[in-house]
Order: C-alpha cells, then sequence, then structure tokens
C-alpha cells in the first residue's frame, strides 16, 4: 500500500514508518520540521496529495503536549481540529482511499471507578485544551464520513511509551532524570503527582494497531487504542528506579504538579480486537528498559 504520514518526524511517526516499511509497504512522509508542509495550509497540503498520490494517510500531525496547551489553548485548537479538517478535505480533493486519524484517550476526561473501562460509547467530556481540540477533531472525521460517505476510521490511543518519546511526558521524563542521576550521582529524583492511574502501551504495539485499522477498520468507526490495564505512575516510577545502576528516591517536587490531574484513564480494546485481531505484544517492564536505555543513548551523545 502507497501511504503517506503526517507528522512522520514525530516520536510515533518515527516507529509508524519504520512498522510500515518492515510490511513491504510504499511509505510517503510529511512533517513541518522537515518540510515545511503546514496542515493548517489547506491549498499546500492538497498540492501534495495531488502529487504524492497515496492511497491510504495515517494523521499524525499536531500538538501533543497536554500540559503546554494550558498556556496556548488556540495554536493547539488549530493544530488539531482545522489541521484534521485540512486533511480530511484535502484527501477527498485528491482522491485518497482511505484516512486514519489519531485522536486521544484525553476526550474522556475526568471519570470515576463507576465509568471504567471507557467504550467508545463513553461521554466526551474534555479538561484540558488539548482534549477539547481532539474532542472538535473526532467531531470533524465523524462528520466526513457521515456527510461525505468518506472512509474515515478515528482511533482514540491512550497513554503509549517507547524509545525516542520526548521527555515532556511523564515516563521519559523520569527516564531522563534517573539516566542523568546515574551520571551524576545524584540521589534524588524530583516526580510529580504519582497517584494518577494509566492504561499504557508500547509505541512499537500502537503503530501495528494503526496499520491494522487502516486494513481491517469499519469505516466512520472509532477505536480505543489501549491495554485494558491501568497502572499508577509510582509504580511505573519504581520499576524505573529498580532498573537504575545506582540508588535513588523520589522526591515530590510541586513545580511538576499539573493544573489539572484526571485521577485515572483504563480503556477497553474490545472492539480493536474484535474488528483486527490485536492484542499487546511488548511487557510494561521491557518497554520502561528500553526507553532508560534510549535516554542513557541520549545522554551519551551529548558528551
Amino acid at each position: 500500500m502507497r501511504s503517506l504520514v503526517t507528522g512522520a518526524g514525530g516520536f510515533v511517526g518515527h516507529h509508524l514508518v519504520a512498522h510500515l516499511q518492515e510490511q513491504g509497504d510504499e511509505v510517503l512522509v510529511t512533517d513541518f520540521t522537515v518540510d515545511q508542509l503546514d496542515i493548517t495550509d489547506a491549498d499546500a497540503l492538497l498540492a501534495r496529495l495531488r502529487h504524492d498520490r497515496p492511497e491510504a494517510i495515517y494523521h499524525l500531525a499536531g500538538a501533543s503536549d497536554v500540559g503546554g496547551s494550558w498556556n496556548a489553548p488556540h495554536e493547539t485548537f488549530r493544530a488539531n481540529a482545522e489541521g484534521t479538517l485540512n486533511v480530511l478535505w484535502a484527501a477527498r480533493e485528491a482522491g485518497v482511499e482511505r484516512v486514519l486519524t489519531i485522536g486521544s484517550a484525553d476526550v474522556y476526561g475526568k471519570v470515576t471507578p463507576d465509568d471504567l473501562p471507557l467504550t467508545e460509547d463513553s461521554p466526551l467530556r474534555p479538561v484540558s485544551p488539548y482534549a477539547a481540540s481532539k474532542v472538535a477533531a473526532d467531531a470533524v472525521a465523524e462528520q466526513a464520513f457521515r456527510g461525505h460517505g468518506q472512509h474515515v476510521v478515528r482511533t482514540r490511543p491512550f497513554n503509549h511509551l517507547g524509545p525516542g518519546q520526548s521527555d515532556k511526558f511523564v515516563a521519559p521524563a523520569l527516564a531522563a532524570r534517573i539516566a542523568a542521576n546515574e551520571r551524576s550521582g545524584e540521589a534524588e529524583v524530583r516526580v510529580g503527582n504519582l497517584s494518577p492511574r494509566r492504561d499504557f502501551t508500547d509505541v512499537r504495539d500502537v503503530v501495528r494497531a494503526y496499520r491494522l485499522l487502516v486494513e481491517h477498520g469499519r469505516a466512520g468507526e472509532v477505536y480505543n487504542v489501549c491495554s485494558g490495564r491501568a497502572i499508577a505512575i509510582e509504580e511505573l516510577a519504581r520499576t524505573m528506579l529498580s532498573l537504575a545502576t545506582v540508588p535513588m528516591e523520589l522526591v515530590a517536587d510541586p513545580d511538576l504538579q499539573r493544573g489539572v490531574d484526571i485521577p485515572v484513564l483504563l480503556g477497553d480494546p474490545g472492539r480493536l480486537r474484535a474488528d483486527t485481531g490485536w492484542e499487546p505484544r511488548i511487557p510494561l517492564d521491557d518497554t520502561l528498559a528500553d526507553l532508560l536505555g534510549d535516554m542513557r543513548a541520549r545522554l551519551s551523545g551529548n558528551d
């Protein structure tokens, strides 16, 4: 299949491109940091699609910093909502057969234990500006199917981890501090709120799900991409501490607290499994070991 990946230069994009190539797909890529293509520029996007003529689009591009969205709500909304609108419009105009849009489990918002596990039919109650932008993008994608008959498959991935992830996110941030302490001898690892529980999946399992959904996902449908198991941030942090080469301890830092923290996110991947046969393959301990190893390598490369 001839596929175009938007946001190919990002964390997930790197892993997705590698997976598609491993599966024998012809892969075209675009990323603002590489070719300056801005998904908020509809005309430029259309010109690119008419030139490349992909059969499928994996739409990863957009703003992904949940915490940063509080200080940049307008930019976040434009990138995620308007950007998705432009991709879908350009795909229709250029005759692209399939589009996979990447949403977020943050759209489910602040939930109670009675709401869990979250299914695709759970109410959308966004808390952050980022989540609101993803609700809008989700609605734009659904309208493209209902109003235009476009073959669009929507996803709502929960937290995913792996090598190459930015330290703006909790697990790689912890890994970066641990790797730095191994080199400096510092014993304290600063942490924010460790009580939230999240449904973590290895990014390499996530991108497998994306390709399966392009192949087998039902047009107009939305799919949770998750493990179906919630892990406390504290457990994740202590697992990484156990992998450290020198003794360390976790120390609370008020400066690392978010304005609003959703206590728990746990998804039901039943629809994804039923339609594609997908199952996560990589254990969380292996993911965290790879993430810590990646951070050690990055620090060594900066010497």
